[in-house]
């Protein structure tokens, strides 16, 4: 909701400068991810498990950045989470769309009752996002995660290109 209202209140070119820099922050979390992991799952038997409440802060922040933009925001999520739990990549993606998911649609109700839609737009996105979503979660489902982790770096890589140039 934050993020959302941020977007209808702060100027158009608000988001250029720091949205390349977070896909770039989740993506070397992406390469990084074996090491942290494994440094992470090290410290769990002295430390809080799941994350604790940096993860809670990073997926708090994260949701306000998804209802603000959301170009990046699964990366993002997907950094944070695959970092800070462990375990397979797969069932680190499908928290992370559970999570992104749940912000876009915060983000939508917002916009509904506050902003001027332009409607086909809107359902042209929606529809794409649904139809790549369902595709991509049957995609990620078969995908080793050193395929996963490629594919999300190269597509990480694509939005920066598109963003700055």
């Amino acid at each position: 909701m934050i993020g959302a209202i941020l977007l209808l209140t702060l100027p158009a070119s608000a988001f250029k400068a720091i949205v390349p820099v977070l896909i770039a922050i989740s993506l070397v979390l992406i390469v990084f991810q074996p090491r942290l992991t494994a440094w992470i799952v090290s410290r769990r038997r002295t430390h809080r498990p799941h994350g604790g409440p940096l993860l809670v802060a990073g997926i708090f922040a994260t949701g306000i950045y998804g209802g603000y933009f959301g170009a990046g925001q699964g990366i993002l999520l997907f950094g944070l989470l695959a970092t800070s739990l462990g375990g397979d990549l797969r069932h680190v993606n499908a928290i992370r769309a559970v999570l992104a998911g749940t912000a876009n649609l915060i983000a939508a109700i917002v916009f509904l009752f506050i902003a001027d839609i332009a409607w086909l737009p809107a359902v042209l996105i929606a529809v794409g996002a649904t139809v790549g979503g369902l595709f991509g979660a049957g995609v990620g489902r078969r995908l080793s995660d050193p395929w996963l982790r490629a594919i999300i770096v190269v597509v990480g890589l694509a939005a920066i290109a598109q963003l700055v140039l």
